[in-house]
């Protein structure tokens, strides 16, 4: 499948009065700014460097701060404020590690990460990243695709869905200790259509601007799927299970009227509790960008979803 480079994301409207009454959000962009303004700043410690054999760009926009990357995050099982994940994931072990490859494929079993990564090649995916939340950033992620590992395990003709689990080590994850205090129950669990899985785009990531993950991103072994909002990226994945049935996801769960399965990137979809989402601020900018369907990446992922009313199954 050709690979179309996505329209440039343009500052285009200016900050509306809650973000500029929001003292928290504008210090952290102007923060972000001015590190992206020292190249390779780092704000964590580096992984180890990974070894890179080809780099796909999929937007003309500069990749955001290393710094913004690897301090600005969502994991909730390090907390749920967005410096958590940083500060509470150093304990956190992500060697040796293995996941359980199960349901309906013929060779299921436990793969060692070095199992997992072996055959595959490492690639630089430069992608743009959007949250629900109105935020945005563009992450050189390093990885491989997805698809090209789900086919290793040989999927049956009856698997319509891959279900994704992160870890439960509650002992090392403070935010699984507070279940009175999150909607989501644990361990968390994501899932795709099986031929969103197989797209060429859906990554599984090992590493960001060169380097291992990081804690906080989702080490060692993480999603990225980047039509999506970036809750549906599930990070330190344990298990992957081909299902018949589409999953019920974790924050579909807790929330279906706002987190539906699909969750792809849409200018048009609207919630109660969220912004309008035509419009994101990316991290260390202060002005509003407009919101493209798919993120973006319509050229590429519009006709998975042919025929859909993209607003019932969002």
């Amino acid at each position: 499948m050709a690979m179309k480079m996505g329209p440039r994301i343009r500052s285009s409207e200016i900050t509306p009065k809650r973000l500029f009454l929001n003292r928290r959000e504008f210090l952290l962009a102007a923060g972000f700014g001015a590190a992206s303004a020292i190249a390779g700043a780092r704000a964590a410690s580096a992984g180890e460097k990974l070894n890179i054999s080809k780099r796909l760009v999929t937007t003309t926009d500069a990749p955001s701060a290393y710094q913004a990357i690897t301090t600005f995050n969502n994991f909730y099982e390090f907390g749920s404020d967005k410096a958590d994940p940083a500060k509470n994931s150093k304990s956190f072990k992500p060697r040796p590690w293995s996941v359980a490859v199960e349901g309906l494929c013929s060779k299921p079993g436990s793969y060692t990460l070095e199992d997992i990564l072996k055959p595959h090649a490492l690639e630089e995916r430069i992608y743009r990243h959007r949250c629900v939340e109105g935020w945005s950033l563009v992450i050189p992620w390093v990885g491989f695709p997805l698809g090209d590992a789900l086919k290793r395990f040989e999927p049956t003709g009856s698997a319509k869905f891959v279900e994704f689990t992160t870890v439960l080590r509650p002992e090392e994850m403070v935010g699984q200790r507070r279940r009175f205090l999150s909607s989501l129950s644990w361990p968390y669990v994501e899932g795709l259509r099986i031929d969103e899985a197989m797209h060429p785009l859906a990554i599984l990531g090992v590493g960001v601007y060169g380097e291992e993950l990081l804690n906080q991103n989702g080490a060692p072994l993480r999603l990225v799927v980047p039509w999506k909002y970036g809750f549906k990226s599930i990070k330190s994945i344990v298990k992957i299970k081909f299902v018949d049935k589409q999953p019920k996801t974790s924050w579909q769960i807790a929330a279906s009227e706002y987190y539906a399965f699909y969750s792809n990137v849409n200018p048009g979809q609207t919630y109660s509790t969220f912004r309008d989402q035509s419009s994101e601020r990316r991290i260390g900018e202060f002005f509003m960008r407009k919101t493209l369907m798919f993120n973006g990446y319509g050229d590429q992922v519009a006709s998975l979803y042919s025929g859909m009313d993209l607003r019932k199954n969002y």
